[in-house]
C-alpha cells in the first residue's frame, strides 16, 4: 500500500532477486504479490501458539489445511506392490496428536527417508496438506512439514508461549515458507512511510507504520497483534476515504447544465394524472434529487431502496424533470426482459405524455424510445434518429446505448438501475455522449449496509427508500425441507393450485435451463455452499421442472417457460402473456430477478433455494405480493437442518427488512468482492479491514478524510499519503474510482 523506494524492489529479477526465483514466481502467480510491500502487507491471517495445538477434530474435509500438532508414532511398513513385488515398496504411517483428536500422515516411497529420520515421537511440527479420508479415516498424505525447535538459550516457557503467524497460502506455497520470506524483507519495513497525518495519528494513539509492521509478523503479545491489526485497519480506512473524498471534490469542480422543471410542464402533468400519492419516503427522496438537478455540477446519487419500494417512479419523476428543462434522459436496464419491461411500464404510466409528436399526444408530451441489441434494423434506426434530433426525451436500453453509433442531441441524466451489474467503463461510455457531464442516478434494490455504502459507493450521494407503497402486502416466506419431509414439498404444489384456483399466478424459480450448453458442475461451483456440493445432484432446470409439473403436481395448469437464452421477442411475448394472465405458472430462471412487476402473481416456489444467495433471494421474493392479495415465498430445499445452507434460508424467511439481510450475507460472505473482483476487476483491497465489523472506523476515517481533502486537495504536504493512494490505486483502480 504505503510503498517506497526499498518496498518497492521487485520479489523476482531477471539478475538479482529478493528471494529465490521459483518462491517469487509463486507469489507473483499465485498470491499476486510482486513487490517488498505487497509481501510487508500480506497479513497473517490466525496465530497459533506452539503450546496450544490445534483441535484436529474439527479438520474440513478436502480442503488444504495448516496443523500444529505432536507425533505420537510412526511406523514403516514394507509391501509387495507392481513396483515393487518382492515386498520392497515402503509406507511410512506417522500419527500426531492435538489432545483433542489423531490425525494419520502417510507417506509413500522414496519420501518416507527424510520423514523417518525428522518424525521421531515427541517431535513437535507443523504440516500442510490436503485432508482426505482412507479407510474410514481422516489422513494427509504426504503433507509438507516444519520441525518446531526452539534455540538453545530459549527457555520452555518462551518457547510455548511464541505465537506462529499463519499466512494465507496456497497449495504450492504453504505457510511457513511465506513466513520465511517474509523474515527475508521485515527489516525493509522500518523504510515505510507513514500515509496517515502525524496529528490524526498521534491524536488517535495509534502506532508508526513500521512498527506495526513488525508487529503483524513478528508480535510478541496478543496485545502485539491487536495494536498493530487497530493501525493497519485505520490505514486502509483512511486511504479508501481519502481517494473517495478527493472523487468527490473533483466531482463537484465540474460543470454540468442545471436542470430545473417547468411549474406547468411535463413533471407536473404527469403529477397530475397519477392515480394514487406519492409515498413520504418518494417525496423526500425526489426533493434530494431536483436540488441536485438544479445545481451547476453533475449529481452522483445512489438511490437505493427496498424491493418494491417505488424506485422506478422516482427515477422516471427525474428524468421528466431534466426533459422540462431541455434535456434528454438515458435509462440503462442489465437485460432486454427488463429494459422492455420498463419501457412498457413507463409508457403505460405516461400514457399520452409518452406520445410526442403522435396523433393525440398531450401538448406537454415527449417520445419514449426503446433500444436493445436485438432490434430490427428500420426501428433501430428511427429511435437513433430520435435521440440525434431531441425528438425522443427519454430513452430505455441495455448496453446498446453505449455503442458509438448512439448521439444525443443534449444528455442531461443518466439513470443506471441494478448498478451491481453494470461495469465502471460502460456507465462511463454513456455518460460520455453529454456534452457536458450528465447528472447520474445509480439504482439499486439490492439494500447495502450504510458502511458498505460508505466504501465501494463513497463517491456518491445515498437516498434510500424504506417505506412501500400504499396498497402493497406483505410476503410470508417459509422453508420447505423437501429431503427432511417430502410431504412439505406436496403441500407447496398444493398452494400453487389453490392460488391458481383464486385466479392469481405463480413462479416458480430454478438454478439452471437445463439445454445442452449447460454445464452442472459449473453450477454446482457457483452455488454458495460449493463445498457442499460436491457429492449432490445437479441443480435443477427450467426445462427439465417445467415438464415434470406438468405432467404432474400441476397438472391442467398453463405452464410456461422463460430463461436467458430464448430470442428477445419470445422472451417479451411470455412476460406479455404472463402479465395479461393467459399463464397460470412461470417456471423460469433469475432472469425475473429484478423489475418484473405482474401484481397479480401472489406465490413463488424456489427450487434449490441453498443454491442461491441471500440478497438474490430476497430479490426474487420481492416479485410476489405487489398487488393487493398476499405474496407466498417457499423456499425448497434438500439441505439438511444443521447446515449454514438452512442457516441462511432460516435468516431469509424470518425477515423482510432488506438491509438486515445484506448485513447477515455480508457476514458470511466476508467482503472479498466488496473492493474486489466484483467491483474493480483487480484483488480485494481490503486486508484488516471488515467493512461490517468496523463501521466505526470507516465512518471516522471518512470525516477525517474530508476534512484533509477540502483543506489540501492535491495532498501536496502530505507526501506519505500520496505514495500510499499511488499504491492503493494503480491505473486500473484509479479510474475505477474516476469512473464511479
Amino acid at each position: 500500500m504505503d510503498l517506497v523506494p526499498a518496498l518497492q524492489e521487485p520479489l523476482r529479477r531477471p539478475l538479482k532477486s529478493v528471494l529465490g526465483p521459483a518462491t517469487a514466481k509463486v507469489m507473483a502467480e499465485h498470491l499476486g504479490l510482486h513487490t517488498v510491500g505487497d509481501l510487508l502487507h500480506h497479513y497473517p491471517r490466525k496465530y497459533e501458539e506452539r503450546g496450544r495445538l490445534t483441535h484436529l477434530a474439527d479438520l474440513p474435509m478436502d480442503e488444504h489445511v495448516t496443523v500444529v500438532a505432536q507425533v505420537a508414532d510412526a511406523r514403516l511398513h514394507t509391501f509387495a506392490s507392481s513396483r515393487a513385488p518382492r515386498g520392497k515398496g515402503q509406507r511410512l504411517e506417522v500419527t500426531i496428536t492435538d489432545g483433542s483428536g489423531r490425525l494419520q500422515l502417510v507417506f509413500f516411497g522414496n519420501g518416507v527417508h527424510k520423514p523417518h529420520k525428522d518424525l521421531l515421537p515427541g517431535t513437535r511440527a507443523m504440516f500442510a496438506g490436503k485432508v482426505s479420508v482412507f479407510n474410514r479415516k481422516l489422513q494427509l498424505a504426504h503433507p509438507a512439514y516444519e520441525l518446531l525447535q526452539g534455540d538453545d538459550g530459549e527457555s520452555v516457557e518462551s518457547f510455548a508461549g511464541a505465537l506462529i503467524p499463519l499466512y494465507p497460502a496456497t497449495a504450492k506455497m504453504e505457510s511457513w515458507k511465506i513466513a520465511k520470506a517474509v523474515q527475508t524483507v521485515l527489516p525493509d519495513a522500518r523504510d515505510a512511510v507513514d500515509p496517515l497525518p502525524e496529528a490524526l495519528r498521534a491524536g488517535r494513539g495509534l502506532l508508526p507504520l513500521p512498527e506495526a509492521l513488525l508487529k503483524i509478523h513478528r508480535p510478541h503479545t496478543k496485545a502485539d497483534i491487536a495494536d498493530a491489526q487497530a493501525r493497519l485497519k485505520w490505514d486502509e480506512a483512511f486511504v479508501l476515504q481519502v481517494a473517495l473524498a478527493r472523487r468527490r471534490h473533483a466531482d463537484a469542480q465540474l460543470p454540468a447544465v442545471p436542470r430545473v422543471p417547468r411549474p406547468d410542464g411535463l413533471l407536473a402533468a404527469f403529477d397530475d394524472r397519477l392515480p394514487f400519492t406519492l409515498t413520504e419516503g418518494q417525496r423526500k427522496v425526489s426533493r434530494e434529487i431536483f436540488t441536485d438537478l438544479a445545481a451547476d455540477h453533475p449529481m452522483h446519487r445512489l438511490l437505493q431502496g427496498e424491493v418494491g419500494s417505488g424506485k422506478t417512479m422516482v427515477a422516471l419523476r427525474a428524468m421528466l424533470a431534466v426533459v422540462d428543462a431541455g434535456g434528454q434522459a438515458a435509462m440503462l436496464a442489465p437485460t432486454e426482459v427488463l429494459a422492455q419491461q420498463h419501457h412498457r411500464s413507463i409508457t403505460e404510466m405516461m400514457g399520452e405524455l409518452a406520445e410526442g409528436g403522435m396523433l393525440g399526444g398531450s401538448e406537454h408530451a415527449t417520445k419514449v424510445v426503446l433500444l436493445t441489441g436485438s432490434m430490427g434494423a428500420a426501428a433501430r434506426r428511427q429511435a437513433l434518429l430520435d435521440l440525434v434530433t431531441g425528438e425522443a426525451g427519454i430513452v430505455i436500453g441495455t448496453h446498446a446505448l453505449i455503442e458509438d453509433k448512439v448521439q444525443f442531441h443534449d444528455l442531461g441524466l443518466v439513470v443506471v438501475d441494478e448498478q451491481h451489474r453494470f461495469g465502471v467503463e460502460q456507465r462511463d461510455a454513456l455518460r460520455g455522449k453529454g456534452k457536458q457531464p450528465p447528472h447520474l442516478l445509480v439504482m439499486t434494490a439490492t439494500p447495502i449496509p450504510r458502511t458498505v455504502a460508505m466504501t465501494v459507493f463513497g463517491d456518491l450521494e445515498t437516498s434510500v427508500l424504506d417505506q412501500l407503497p400504499a396498497g402493497r402486502s406483505p410476503i410470508a416466506s417459509h422453508v420447505v425441507p423437501a429431503a427432511d419431509k417430502p410431504h412439505f414439498l406436496a403441500r407447496a404444489w398444493e398452494r400453487v393450485r389453490e392460488e391458481v384456483a383464486k385466479g392469481h399466478q405463480a413462479y416458480v424459480v430454478c438454478p439452471r435451463i437445463g439445454d445442452e450448453e449447460d454445464d452442472p458442475k459449473k453450477a454446482a461451483k457457483k452455488s454458495p455452499d460449493a463445498d457442499a456440493t460436491a457429492d449432490r445432484r445437479p441443480p435443477l432446470a427450467v426445462l427439465d421442472v417445467a415438464g415434470q409439473l406438468a405432467e404432474g403436481p400441476l397438472q391442467g395448469l398453463r405452464v410456461e417457460v422463460l430463461h436467458g437464452r430464448m430470442a428477445p421477442d419470445d422472451k417479451d411475448a411470455v412476460m406479455r402473456r404472463f402479465a395479461a394472465g393467459d399463464t397460470d405458472v412461470l417456471v423460469a430462471t433469475t432472469v425475473i430477478e429484478v423489475g418484473v412487476n405482474v401484481p397479480n402473481a401472489t406465490v413463488m416456489v424456489i427450487t434449490d433455494a441453498d443454491r442461491f444467495g441471500v440478497s438474490q433471494l430476497h430479490q426474487l421474493r420481492g416479485r410476489v405480493g405487489r398487488g393487493s392479495a398476499p405474496g407466498l415465498c417457499l423456499l425448497v430445499t434438500e439441505m439438511p437442518e444443521a447446515s449454514a445452507a438452512r442457516q441462511r434460508l432460516n435468516a431469509v424467511a424470518a425477515t423482510l427488512d432488506g438491509f438486515e439481510l445484506s448485513r447477515i450475507d455480508l457476514e458470511q460472505r466476508r467482503e472479498g468482492d466488496v473492493l474486489g473482483q466484483a467491483q474493480s476487476g483487480a484483488r480485494s483491497s481490503l486486508r484488516v479491514l471488515a467493512v461490517i465489523e468496523d463501521e466505526e472506523i470507516i465512518a471516522e476515517a471518512r470525516e477525517e478524510a474530508t476534512a484533509v481533502v477540502a483543506a489540501d486537495p492535491e495532498l501536496t504536504g502530505l507526501p506519505g499519503l500520496r505514495t500510499a493512494l499511488d499504491a492503493l490505486l494503480d491505473d486500473d483502480k484509479e479510474q475505477y474510482l474516476e469512473k464511479g
